[in-house]
């Protein structure tokens, strides 16, 4: 694990801010299918273990002070526990996925339908042309976003979700197969001082130049952090929930002044996807959203 030397001031002001979260739980996951490196169809999966531990990541985010709204689970559809596929929601617009296999083609409305009842017409909820895959390629910081391609979003994608928003999205192409989206390479640690982690061999030489020079101040994960989905985390700020087994990675975000917890989720790992992938965050237009009681 390398990382350029963080100011200890900077460490010291770590604090966590409220947060929004919808999630979908695992009641009908399955291998059934492969469309990452990670999945082995008929392999078996232990519905209950994968809910269990799904669930105590929602406790986790509870306990923290964390909203989190839960989106129905539908049979036949067992990826939609990977939630943070389903949209990006940025300062309170909403642009819906379009899914790059046909295999997840359907969550997509899903994911639409909750947020339209959700905004009950006082908000955008924006219909793509081009495929992107949510929050799986699209990291959000503070007045900009991080978008990947190379296997599943479209980098005409970027320049919709740039439209939508008004933010300058920043593309970084993928080039690793088992790293297919953003999300299991990068992580934002701190949306406020855009603050990231991220592994340098998921992506092309020129992406790597660009976040090199763009984030000096990056945790650089090991090859071992990210094999085990290390890298697909969630950040409120302090608190950095992260899949179990990126020993390297713990020590350099608790050396940075984060408080790393790390959550086993090894039978969602069949699916290709970790406590990110689990996590779609609604943000709400910014200084409006005070932290309503958890439910």
């Amino acid at each position: 694990m390398t990382s350029s030397v963080l100011d200890r001031d900077e460490a010291a002001l770590r604090a966590p801010s409220p947060r929004h979260y919808l999630m979908c739980p695992p009641t009908f996951f399955d291998v059934a299918y492969a469309i990452n490196p990670w999945m082995r169809p008929g392999s078996g999966v232990d519905r209950e273990l994968a809910l269990a531990q799904w669930s105590n990541l929602v406790a986790a985010y509870r306990a923290a002070g964390h909203r989190v709204d839960l989106l129905e689970p539908v049979d036949g559809l067992p990826d939609m526990v990977f939630a943070a596929n389903g949209a990006t929601v940025v300062d309170g617009r909403v642009l819906q996925a379009r899914f790059a296999h046909p295999q997840r083609a359907a969550e997509a409305e899903r994911h639409a339908a909750w947020h339209s009842r959700r905004l009950g017409g006082t908000g955008v909820v924006a219909r793509p042309g081009a495929v992107n895959e949510a929050e799986g390629d699209f990291a959000v910081l503070s007045d900009r976003v991080l978008a990947g391609h190379g296997f599943r979003t479209s980098p005409d994608a970027h320049a919709e979700l740039a439209r939508l928003t008004g933010r300058e999205v920043v593309s970084l192409e993928l080039v690793d197969p088992y790293y297919y989206h953003l999300d299991v390479a990068l992580t934002v640690l701190d949306d406020r001082t855009d603050h990231i982690a991220y592994h340098p061999d998921a992506f092309s030489p020129q992406s790597r130049e660009r976040l090199a020079a763009l984030f000096p101040d990056a945790v650089l994960a090991t090859a071992a952090d990210a094999a085990c989905l290390g890298l697909n985390g969630v950040s409120d700020g302090l608190d950095v929930w992260l899949p179990a087994g990126a020993a390297d990675l713990v020590a350099a975000l608790t050396a940075a002044g984060y408080r790393p917890v790390e959550v086993d989720l090894s039978e969602l790992l069949r699916g290709g996807g970790g406590v990110k992938c689990c996590t779609q965050e609604i943000r709400h237009h910014r200084h409006t959203f005070r932290g309503e009681n958890p439910r």
